[in-house]
């Protein structure tokens, strides 16, 4: 079976005037455009999360260079900006939703910026794009406790099904970030596949809980763009970010040990 990687990119906002809280990991309309226009000439095939898990599994082949376009915590823009851009190219992509982020009956006010409401998020689903779970109030999932953990993951899961209709099978960790005892939670609450950051390419031996993504930020300007659907330089491009993520996932063990001296003391 074919070990292809394929590029799975993260966006998040899609804004003319982000605030600050979004604007680094937010991309200008124009800039979306552009890559989607890029990826069109450069005969890349769009396809959803569900898609490519399922391909991975049953061996069915997938398209000639496919690339997953996915966006995160559910911003207006992704119904304001992307989706016209997505419509205009006849592309797929996945949503995943905040469910205490979006405005409406569930919202904790949490959101960063201005969020899509329930009835965007319909409009987007009854186009080519899957809508996934990405939690319910954006936590560091690590950094729960087991009930939590799950109540975060089954409300995200059963909001989404309520408000469409239909039962979300991708997630998307928040902040990129997961443990073993995570990804079996969300396995457990009944998600088939879930994507994380790791900045590189996804394979499939990566499994279908720890498929990794691409960032692409206000930054990425379309030559940068052009080198990470290709998988070049991907490495140095996230270098930083590599640092970053192993330094953070040394002060995470830390906690973790010390949660569990501290526990035991009791």
């Amino acid at each position: 079976m074919s070990d292809t990687p394929v590029p799975i990119l993260m966006y998040h906002s899609v804004a003319t005037a982000p605030n600050d809280a979004t604007r680094e990991l937010s991309v200008a309309p124009e800039a979306f455009a552009e890559q989607l226009a890029l990826l069109g000439d450069l005969d890349f095939t769009p396809v959803n999360t569900a898609d490519l898990a399922a391909s991975w599994r049953s061996g069915k082949p997938l398209p000639e260079r496919p690339v997953l376009i996915t966006f995160d915590d559910g911003y207006e823009g992704v119904h304001r900006h992307a989706l016209p851009a997505l419509a205009q190219h006849g592309f797929a992509a996945t949503l995943f939703v905040s469910t205490g982020w979006i405005r409406g009956a569930h919202d904790t006010g949490g959101g960063l910026d201005t969020m899509l409401d329930w009835d965007q998020v319909r409009e987007l689903a009854g186009t080519d794009v899957e809508i996934g779970g990405h939690s319910h109030t954006h936590p560091q999932l690590d950094q729960l406790d087991d009930d939590s953990l799950r109540a975060e993951l089954v409300r995200c899961r059963e909001i989404v099904a309520d408000e469409l209709g239909a039962v979300p099978v991708s997630f998307a960790y928040p902040y990129g970030y997961s443990s073993r005892r995570v990804r079996h939670a969300v396995r457990e609450a009944g998600f088939a596949q879930a994507l994380a950051v790791g900045n590189d390419l996804a394979r499939r031996r990566q499994g279908p809980y720890a498929l990794r993504r691409v960032t692409v930020r206000r930054s990425t300007g379309v030559e940068e763009f052009a080198r990470l659907v290709e998988g070049r330089a991907i490495a140095r491009n996230f270098a930083r970010d590599r640092a970053l993520t192993q330094g953070y996932a040394m002060v995470r063990r830390a906690r973790q040990v010390r949660r569990k001296a501290s526990r035991s003391r009791v």
